[in-house]
């Protein structure tokens, strides 16, 4: 009777860990792929993930012997791209280039998402990351972290900062300094990165986060002025910025990252030499110096079981900063 019940106990315990699946069917590894490999990103063509695919799948398509291609599927906040993907034959032929958000905020902000990150997916590893900075309209009388808490508390929600909407990162990031230094202020939604990054240049918004490659140049041209680098570590485009760290503000961290998954199931020799061939890419001098260093991303390589660890970790800070904005999920 107590071996049946340790048994119970056992298989129950199991069934409530989460897990990536991913089989270890044996698989021609050594043989793979025999067939086109394709890439699926949820923006389009231009974008920062477009550019860093056709990169990658370039450098992939020498490295197998097959060709490598990238599909754009934008639209949905990369709901359609991910669910594409989550769907396909799980033989490593279909890779999803995956933004943070889709996978670690998305399952937070949308009551029926058509795919669970942990369960649909094998994370192959992460492949970069890169810093978020929180810039002023030059006419803003204020140029340190401190000193807009400072004003913010004098007037609570005069300041107005631009944001691509409820559950973006840009709102996720300002509602948890905002809760941090304790101060309020005006969220302004727009559809998409140019045309926030218009408004702050035109003074509509007064504050703004932008990605360290979007916002050097206006930086540099003193259109724009960067006040706080998001996380504890300065950016290499841009190291005379502090980070929210240093303004003893640890807690404003989203991490940027670019992420490559397989379909849940895929073998895990296959997922091993996707990611084998992928961190081999990434090392590469030549790879860094001109596709990431330029954008100020950071090489990452991380692998699969580290890289599915990370995912774990941040759904749950994500639901934590998510129900601390006050997001309420969508349909």
């Amino acid at each position: 009777m107590k071996f049946k019940k340790l048994l119970a106990w056992t298989f129950a315990a199991l069934a409530a860990q989460p897990s990536f699946a991913q089989s270890n069917a044996t698989a021609p590894v050594d043989a793979w792929p025999t067939r086109p490999v394709k890439i699926v990103i949820g923006l389009p063509p231009g974008s920062g993930s477009d550019l860093l695919a056709r990169a990658l799948a370039q450098e992939l398509t020498e490295a197998w012997k097959q060709p490598v291609i990238v599909e754009n599927k934008p639209g949905g906040s990369g709901i359609i791209a991910a669910s594409s993907v989550a769907k396909s034959t799980p033989d490593g032929t279909t890779l999803f280039l995956a933004i943070d958000a889709n996978i670690t905020t998305n399952p937070h902000v949308f009551k029926s998402l058509p795919y669970d990150p942990i369960k649909d997916f094998a994370p192959v590893t992460m492949l970069m990351t890169f810093s978020t900075l929180l810039v002023a309209h030059p006419s803003v009388s204020v140029s340190t972290i401190n000193e807009l808490i400072a004003k913010a508390k004098t007037s609570p929600g005069s300041f107005t900062y631009g944001s691509l909407g409820e559950g973006s990162n840009m709102h996720l990031l300002n509602a948890t300094f905002e809760h941090a230094a304790g101060i309020k202020m005006m969220q302004v939604p727009y559809r998409g990165i140019p045309q926030m990054t218009t408004a702050l240049m035109t003074g509509e918004v007064q504050f703004g986060w932008l990605g360290a490659f979007t916002a050097k140049p206006l930086v540099d041209e003193g259109r724009l002025k960067a006040l706080g680098v998001s996380g504890g570590k300065r950016s290499n485009l841009l190291p005379q910025v502090p980070t929210f760290v240093e303004a003893k503000l640890p807690d404003v961290d989203v991490t940027v990252w670019y992420g490559l998954l397989a379909p849940a199931a895929t073998p895990a020799p296959i997922v091993n030499r996707i990611h084998e061939a992928v961190a081999r890419v990434i090392a590469q001098p030549t790879f860094r110096e001109k596709h990431l260093t330029p954008k100020g991303y950071e090489p990452s390589g991380m692998g699969t079981t580290a890289f599915a660890d990370h995912i774990r970790k941040e759904l749950v800070s994500r639901e934590k900063m998510i129900k601390q904005a006050g997001v309420k999920p969508q349909d």
